[in-house]
């Protein structure tokens, strides 16, 4: 049982990185690093298709990806 949590694990793990690098980018990074990304609109513009379904499917393996560490960590100790 442990093993099969540590391989879920790892899986959901590699599939959270490759969604998280496949999200586009709606913002100069440098420029919401001082705040210059507040005024404009992109900014508040909801995700729609593809970009919604990447953030509720990261969303998802993100809540499994702490499930697993947690039932993992808990198998662990006893």
């Amino acid at each position: 049982m442990y093993n099969a949590l540590v391989v879920a694990l790892i899986v959901v793990s590699i599939l959270l990185i490759i969604l998280v690098v496949m999200q586009p980018s709606k913002s100069n990074a440098a420029s919401s690093l001082t705040g210059g990304n507040a005024d404009e609109p992109q900014a508040r513009v909801k995700a729609r298709g593809f970009e919604a379904f990447l953030l509720r499917a990261t969303t998802v393996l993100g809540v499994l990806f702490f499930v697993l560490a947690l039932a993992i960590t808990y198998l662990a100790g006893k």
